[in-house]
C-alpha cells in the first residue's frame, strides 16, 4: 500500500496544563496561536488513514522542534520523499528521516505513529501485536506533581491523583530555585500525606548538581525515594554515574540524556543510569523506541514511558500501545501519559473514547491501529494551519 498524501494540521486545544518545573513553566500556549500547539498528520494510503500527533515542546524543552520545523520537515524536507513508499517501509521512512532530518524526531514522530495506525487498519490488527503483542492487558499510570512555593498546593495535587483517579506512582517536579531542601520539604509532605503505599519519585529536570543529589537522597533515606529522574544537566554522564554508583538503591532514570539510539548507548557505556526514560515524541516515534528498549534490556536496564507533555489521545494511545508490548518486569515504575486521557478535559478532537483511567490504569485500545476514531468535523474546525503533500 503506497502513501498518495500527507495532511498537516496544527490544532488549537481547549484544554490547558500548566506545570512548572526546574527549568520554567510548561503550558500549552495560548487559544488560537500557533507555538506550543500540536501537530497532526495524515497519512492517506489507497483507502486507509493513519493518524499521528505530537505536541512539539519548543520552547519549554531542550529539543528543537516546534511547530514550523515540524511542518517543514515533513512539507518540505521528508514528505515528497514519502509519497509513493510502502507504508509497511518503517524501516526505510526512518532511515529517509535519518539522513536529511536527524535531529527533528517530532516531526519523524508523528509520521511514525501515523504509519502504524495505517499498518494497524490495513491488517486489522491493534498496533501492539505489530510490535511484540499484548504483554500488559492494563497499564498502571503515573502524574507528575507541579513545582510550588506552597507544600500544600503540591500536597493537594498528590491527593487528587490519589483519591480521584487511583493513581499510586506520583513524580514530584523538583528543582526549586531556593535549592534541595525546598524540594526535601515538599517531598516530606506528601510522602505524609499519601503514606507508604504510593511510589513516588522526584525529577530535577536537570535542576541539580551531583553534590545537591546525594544531599537530598541522604536527607530523605527514612522517607524512601522510589527513583529519581535527571538530576544533572544531560550532557554529564559523569555526574550521574557517580550519582548512581552512591545513590543507595535509589533506581536513576536517564531522560534529558536519552533522545537517540546513541544517547542510550552512551549512558550504558558509562553505567550511568538504572532506567531508560523512553517518550515517544523525544526519540521519534514508536520504531527508535524499540530499538532504545532493546539496548536497554541487553544491559538489563528497565525502561520508563512517559511523558508530561502527552496531552492528546493519540498521543498516549501511541504511548499505551508501546508500553503494553513490552514484558512486564522491563518497564518501571508506570505510564506517564495521564494527561492525554482526559483528566484535564475532554480531548475535543475525540470526543467519543473508552480509552480512560479506571483505579489508577489505563487498557490500550484494542480496535485496528491506534483504535481511536478523529472527529473529522472537529479536526476541520480546530485546524490552525493545514498543509499537504501529495
Amino acid at each position: 500500500m503506497r502513501i498518495e498524501r500527507i495532511d498537516i494540521h496544527v490544532t488549537d486545544l481547549k484544554t490547558r496544563l500548566q506545570r512548572q518545573r526546574s527549568t520554567g513553566a510548561y503550558d500549552t500556549g495560548a487559544p488560537g496561536a500557533l507555538l506550543g500547539k500540536p501537530v497532526l498528520v495524515k497519512v492517506f494510503a489507497e483507502g486507509v488513514i493513519g493518524y499521528g500527533q505530537i505536541r512539539p515542546l519548543a520552547p519549554h524543552h531542550s529539543m528543537p522542534d516546534t511547530y514550523a520545523t515540524m511542518i517543514s520537515m515533513i512539507k518540505e524536507v521528508c514528505g515528497p520523499r514519502l509519497i509513493g513508499q510502502s507504508i509497511f517501509d518503517v524501516e526505510g521512512i526512518h532511515a529517509l528521516f535519518d539522513s536529511l532530518a536527524p535531529a527533528n524526531f517530532m516531526a519523524r514522530a508523528a509520521v511514525d505513529a501515523a504509519l502504524y495506525d495505517a499498518i494497524g487498519k490495513a491488517t486489522k490488527q491493534p498496533v501492539y501485536n505489530l510490535i511484540g503483542g499484548l504483554n500488559q492487558k492494563r497499564i498502571p499510570l503515573e502524574w507528575s506533581i507541579s513545582m510550588a512555593s506552597d507544600p500544600k498546593k503540591m500536597v493537594a495535587d498528590a491527593e487528587r491523583a490519589l483519591h480521584e483517579f487511583g493513581i499510586k506512582v506520583l513524580c514530584i517536579k523538583s528543582g526549586h530555585p531556593d535549592g534541595w531542601q525546598q524540594d526535601a520539604k515538599h517531598f516530606r509532605a506528601i510522602r505524609e500525606a499519601v503514606g507508604d503505599d504510593v511510589a513516588i519519585g522526584m525529577d530535577p529536570n536537570t535542576g541539580w548538581t551531583v553534590a545537591d543529589t546525594l544531599q537530598a537522597l541522604r536527607a530523605l533515606q527514612e522517607h524512601r525515594v522510589d527513583y529519581l529522574e535527571q538530576p544533572v544537566k544531560r550532557h554529564d554522564l559523569a555526574g550521574m554515574a557517580a550519582i548512581k554508583r552512591a545513590s543507595t538503591g535509589v533506581p536513576l532514570m536517564a531522560d534529558e540524556a536519552c533522545l537517540s539510539i546513541q544517547d542510550a548507548h552512551a549512558i550504558v557505556a558509562a553505567d550511568a543510569a538504572d532506567v531508560l526514560c523512553i517518550k515517544l515524541y523525544k526519540h521519534g516515534g514508536i520504531t527508535p523506541a524499540r530499538k532504545i528498549a532493546a539496548i536497554a534490556e541487553a544491559a538489563s536496564l528497565q525502561i520508563n514511558c512517559g511523558g508530561l507533555a502527552v496531552l492528546s489521545q493519540l498521543e498516549a494511545a501511541a504511548g499505551a500501545h508501546f508500553y503494553a508490548s513490552r514484558p512486564a518486569g522491563h518497564v518501571m515504575p508506570a505510564g506517564e501519559f495521564i494527561f492525554g486521557l482526559g483528566v484535564i478535559g475532554p480531548d475535543p478532537l475525540v470526543p467519543q473514547t473508552d480509552f480512560v483511567v479506571k483505579d489508577g490504569h489505563v487498557a490500550p485500545p484494542s480496535g485496528p491501529g491506534l483504535g481511536i476514531t478523529v472527529d473529522e468535523a472537529a479536526l476541520d474546525s480546530l485546524t490552525l494551519l493545514k498543509e499537504s503533500v501529495q
